[in-house]
């Protein structure tokens, strides 16, 4: 079994599990189904492909940088009638980093690395107004438990955050990062702390399908501080 990382930090990001309709709203952190549709993109699948082998990964995020939610009023016309389409209320993270990890096969682990370093479709951040602003591979496959990677990963928060959170005016980072919070699938066998519909069945627009997902939240150990000015 091996572990992807990845880095998911950008201006803006929307990651909505119940998003219909007027109303379009966002999760706190990542979608198990989000993220899963990133690497289904950097493979070019389509949407009527089965998704069975990704889903079955093991899935996890911590909470590097938290975000600062913002509303946006959209408004669209229709691309061949013109006609107005109806005004619609968006929701977004504004400035969050997040690392994520999926966990399972070695083969499968390996193909999806290969494909963030060179995406059928261009990768976004849960809609396609959303773009990256840093790469999403954080380094190779890994050999190791997700926890031990969510663990011991650098601490990915963006320079101006760890000044303002750690107190240090001089630009220096922090012996260690902060103890992170951690939201981490739940083994079959153990209690989840909640649940969430977000693993992927189907993405075809026509019928999509999500599945119900145990999740288990922690804060461990600090990570080590971070290895990049941003």
């Amino acid at each position: 079994m091996s572990v992807l990382l990845l880095r998911l930090a950008g201006p803006l990001q929307a990651w909505g599990s119940a998003a219909r309709f007027a109303r379009r709203s966002t999760e706190n952190v990542p979608t198990k189904s989000g993220v899963l549709g990133l690497l289904a993109a950097a493979l070019g699948r389509g949407r009527e492909e089965d998704l069975s082998d990704l889903a079955v990964l093991r899935f996890g995020v911590r909470i590097d940088q938290p975000d600062t939610r913002v509303r946006d009023f959209h408004t669209a016309h229709h691309f061949d009638s013109g006609r107005a389409m109806p005004l619609s209320e968006r929701f977004y993270l504004a400035d969050a980093v997040f690392l994520a990890g999926v966990e399972g096969d070695s083969r499968l682990i390996q193909q999806l690395y290969e494909a963030l370093l060179a995406p059928r479709f261009l990768p976004f951040l849960g809609r396609r107004s959303c773009p990256p602003s840093r790469p999403i591979t954080v380094g190779p496959p890994q050999e190791i438990p997700l926890e031990q990677a969510l663990r011991e990963t650098p601490w990915q928060a963006a320079n101006w955050y760890v000044r303002q959170s750690t107190g240090r005016g001089d630009g220096g980072t922090p012996a260690s990062g902060p103890a992170l919070d951690t939201l981490i699938d739940c083994p079959p066998a153990e209690v989840p702390d909640f649940s969430v519909r977000d693993i992927p069945l189907s993405f075809d627009p026509r019928h999509r399908q999500y599945g119900l997902r145990g999740v288990r939240t922690g804060r461990p150990e600090p990570p080590a501080p971070p290895r990049r000015a941003t």
